[in-house]
């Protein structure tokens, strides 16, 4: 079978794809056709190795975190899944591999795709999804009747984050583009700031959560309108040492992560807050929550209309990295 694989990190790596044998799945797997395969700024991070403190994989490894597709056999101690059921998946951390034609995936990491939404669709929902609910009810753990921000949420992580957020009795305030504002509000928004026009940190203030889209640039925006006591959860701005403490890393990993945030961790401190970092794991059972939600919202990801095969991966990440994306690039198989 054909797969996309990352032979080592460097700062402008390429991808390769290579003729290499289908997977067997083990007794606790099923072997997925792959159908569709979401590309997205994570296999930037990966690529360039600037992840593998989180996550260092074993090289040639086969990229692609998110992907739609068929059940094509199980392993034996599979009772919940079976050939021909239709899936979609975040796949697990240590093992993913959705650039390929077929891929051996962890029972508990599946769950069957939302019935709304084709191959395509479905593919762009498991990150961005498993995202915003590991945000919200992990990381934030968000209690009903408080308020959120997310700075640059009418994107596709705003697609899900916004009706989970509504489902859990959250004020919502969101920041974006024009364009957006009528399907946000529509989805649960109780206030939308078009980022062209107005300053959201100019009208907002003793906000309970904010969720970082955006990066460095914005944190002190997004630190101006927090409460004391409040709690902020970055997507992109990486770990610290609350990040190690919770996911029991290694002494040295510790000491590097706590490094690495100090500076975003003094600036909570400052004002009494909390800084959070996520790194989204896969799960079936919060997958079918998801599922529900999308189901009952009708949500449709926006997908960008470039046509990707797997050999146009390269280009497929291009596209990616210069942020010109009119939604989640795909790679169809």
């Amino acid at each position: 079978m054909k797969a996309a694989q990352l032979l080592k990190y460097d700062k402008n790596f390429k991808l390769e794809v290579r003729d290499i044998p289908t997977p067997k799945p083990s007794d606790n797997e099923v072997l997925v056709k792959v159908k569709v395969a979401a590309v997205n700024p994570l296999e930037l991070l990966i690529g360039t190795g600037s992840v593998k403190l989180i996550q260092d994989y074993e090289k040639p490894a086969t990229m692609g975190n998110e992907l739609s597709g068929i059940v094509e056999s199980v392993g034996k101690n599979v009772s919940n899944f079976e050939v021909g059921d239709e899936i979609y998946s975040r796949l697990p951390l240590n093992k993913i591999g959705a650039f390929a034609e077929y891929v051996t995936i962890d029972r508990r990491a599946i769950a069957l795709k939302p019935k709304n939404l084709d191959f395509v669709e479905s593919a762009a929902v498991p990150l961005t999804g498993l995202t915003a609910y590991q945000g919200l009810t992990e990381e934030l753990q968000v209690q009903s009747g408080k308020s959120i921000m997310i700075p640059g949420g009418s994107g596709s992580f705003g697609q899900m984050a916004i009706p989970l957020a509504k489902q859990m009795g959250l004020n919502i305030f969101v920041s974006g583009n024009a364009r957006s504002k009528e399907s946000s509000i529509r989805m649960g928004v109780d206030k939308y700031f078009d980022y062209r026009k107005e300053n959201y940190w100019e009208h907002l203030k003793s906000v309970d959560y904010v969720i970082d889209t955006i990066g460095k640039k914005e944190i002190d925006h997004e630190l101006q309108i927090l409460k004391p006591g409040g709690k902020i959860l970055s997507l992109i701005m990486g770990p610290n040492h609350r990040f190690a403490k919770n996911h029991d890393v290694s002494f040295l990993k510790t000491i590097l992560f706590s490094i690495a945030g100090k500076g975003i961790d003094k600036k909570a401190k400052q004002i009494g807050a909390e800084y959070h970092f996520i790194f989204v794991r896969s799960s079936g059972d919060q997958l079918k929550k998801i599922t529900k939600i999308v189901e009952d919202n009708d949500i449709k990801p926006a997908i960008d209309p470039t046509e990707f095969k797997l050999d146009d991966i390269n280009e497929a990440l291009d596209l990616v990295a210069n942020g010109h994306t009119k939604g989640k690039g795909v790679i169809k198989f």
